[in-house]
């Protein structure tokens, strides 16, 4: 069932009346829906409502309200991703896969190795709105400018974890039975470029005694460390 976003403030009773251009577009234009059919919106309340189109005119889409109800598409912790920008594809791969394993923001931060130096946020922040409404989120996650690990970890977390597979201390999972992940707890994932942190970062992580981390033996490509390293954490907060 397509999913959209919309205000609580356009619905009335248990009509729901679509009017941002975007929205009309996609759904009268791109998918050329019809009255009878079924759209899944979800307002900035984190309510879901199953409804059916009633009426589409020249600029409105009015839906009727089936059934409403919380949405349950998140997580019970606040996950979050600081991560050395890639060029081209891989980047978009990231903010997509990272939209649809609950992260609640991206910090793109910039690196030694770092292979993309260009603030592409504007662009980055789309592809997560997307992927927010192919799988159902219930909040759209934020990506911020471009920034230094210095200005990230002026914030407070809960758990910090430096995956580094080369320089590693422990394993993941070793790690969270020791540290395991609470309910409201903030965690922030670290992930380096293609290169890897440099000898200069690897010592910035001691002297702020951040835990080096390894997702195992194998040596991956950072797009697929974000998705098993976000993957796992979820998997053992759930175990």
């Amino acid at each position: 069932m397509p999913h959209f976003f919309i205000d609580s403030k356009n619905r009335i009773d248990d009509i729901i009346t679509i009017s941002d251009e975007e929205n009309y577009r996609h759904i009268a234009r791109s998918l050329r829906s019809r009255p009878g059919e079924k759209l899944l919106l979800i307002d900035e309340n984190q309510i879901q409502y199953e409804t059916e189109i009633q009426t589409i005119d020249s600029k409105t889409i009015q839906c009727k309200i089936e059934t409403s109800y919380p949405s349950k598409r998140d997580l019970e912790f606040d996950l979050y991703l600081a991560q050395s920008p890639l060029r081209s594809d891989a980047q978009l791969t990231i903010m997509e896969k990272a939209t649809e394993l609950g992260v609640r923001a991206v910090y793109p931060i910039l690196t030694d190795n770092c292979a993309l130096k260009v603030n592409k946020r504007d662009k980055w922040q789309k592809v997560m709105y997307e992927a927010s409404k192919q799988c159902e989120r219930a909040k759209i996650p934020t990506c911020y400018d471009v920034t230094t690990l210095d200005e990230v970890l002026k914030q407070e977390f809960d758990r910090i974890i430096v995956f580094a597979e080369r320089s590693t201390e422990t394993s993941l999972k070793k790690f969270l039975g020791e540290n395991p992940v609470k309910k409201g707890d903030k965690v922030l994932v670290i992930i380096g470029p293609e290169g890897g942190f440099s000898p200069r970062e690897f010592e910035y992580f001691r002297n702020k005694n951040l835990p080096l981390v390894s997702l195992g033996d194998l040596i991956l490509k950072a797009e697929t460390a974000v998705i098993v390293g976000l993957g796992d954490i979820i998997y053992e907060y759930q175990g």
